[in-house]
This record gives C-alpha cells, sequence and structure tokens, in this order.
C-alpha cells in the first residue's frame, strides 16, 4: 500500500468516527435536561385499570425545580379524543405526596386529528403534568400512573412512560 492509499484509508476511518462522536453527542445532548424518562410498554395494547405503571428515579438536588410529564404512545384507533390519568408521587419513605387527575387530549376534538408526534398509526405524546415542581429532599422518589377511563380494558394505549426534566433557561 502506497502513501497515497494510506491517507484516504486514515481520512476514511477518521470520517467514521468523527461523524460517529457528533452524532453521539447529539444524540445525548437531545434530553440532557431530562434527570429521568422512562416508559412501560402495555400487553397487547390494553390498559387496564389494575396495571398501575410505576418508575422510581432519583432526586439528587432537592432546590431545583422540575417539570413532570406523561408520555403517552397510543395507536390512531384509540377511541375517545382524551385520556384520563391519576398521576400519583410516592417520597423516599414510600408516602403519598401528591395525587392528580390529568386529563390528555390524544386527538383533536372537531377535527379528529391526531396530536402529538407521529408515524403511521402510532402517535406520541409527551404532556406537561407539572410545571416547576419542588421535590421535598432528596432521595429515591416513584410516579404512578393509573387509567382512569369508564373502559377496562382501554384499548390501543402501547406505552406509557414519564419523564423529570430540570425546566430549560428561557430562551433570549
Amino acid at each position: 500500500m502506497n502513501n497515497k492509499q494510506k491517507l484516504v484509508k486514515f481520512l476514511k476511518k477518521s470520517l467514521t468516527i468523527s461523524s460517529m462522536l457528533v452524532l453521539s453527542v447529539w444524540v445525548l445532548s437531545c434530553d440532557s435536561n431530562a434527570i429521568f424518562k422512562s416508559y412501560e410498554d402495555l400487553k397487547d395494547t390494553n390498559w387496564y385499570v389494575k396495571n398501575i405503571p410505576s418508575f422510581t428515579f432519583e432526586v439528587k438536588d432537592e432546590t431545583v425545580p422540575y417539570n413532570i410529564y406523561l408520555l403517552i404512545r397510543n395507536a390512531s384507533q384509540y377511541p375517545y379524543n382524551n385520556l384520563y390519568v391519576t398521576r400519583y408521587i410516592y417520597g423516599p419513605d414510600g408516602k403519598q405526596i401528591s395525587n392528580r387527575l390529568e386529563e390528555v387530549t390524544l386527538f383533536d376534538p372537531k377535527t379528529g386529528k391526531p396530536l402529538g408526534e407521529g408515524l403511521g398509526d402510532i402517535w406520541d405524546h409527551k404532556v406537561l403534568s407539572t410545571r416547576n415542581y419542588m421535590f421535598p429532599k432528596k432521595g429515591k422518589y416513584t410516579i404512578k400512573l393509573k387509567q382512569y377511563m369508564r373502559q377496562d380494558p382501554l384499548p390501543y394505549v402501547m406505552s406509557v412512560g414519564v419523564s423529570v426534566e430540570k425546566p430549560l433557561p428561557p430562551k433570549q
């Protein structure tokens, strides 16, 4: 192999490594303000009332306000335009410190057009549940989600989740 071939091979390898590094940094920085993000898939896309997904995470800084988001993934066949969910927060001692009934709008009530981000028949929703929530102390917290609809099971809900994020600074 001559010097020119070695140089071309080196440049290709360097470019590939650089591209992968840039892509990795970009992907990781997308949710850099999230201290926790997790989904739980629902069996057979049915959300039973007795199925109460639970998400445990650690708060290391109780002096910072956090935004709590509900994450819902549903199919276009979901039979309603909204979804009622009760969100429970449990402290490090296991005691309930908060509960709140949330209404998540999945489809425009007038047009029926799906809201959120979607591809094909699957739609992802990220809905602010609580803005600037102050966790009382450091430790492990648990958020539980319970469907609060009149149908059991609730069909075409594929997964539910939670994201806990530090608020982004206002844009200048």
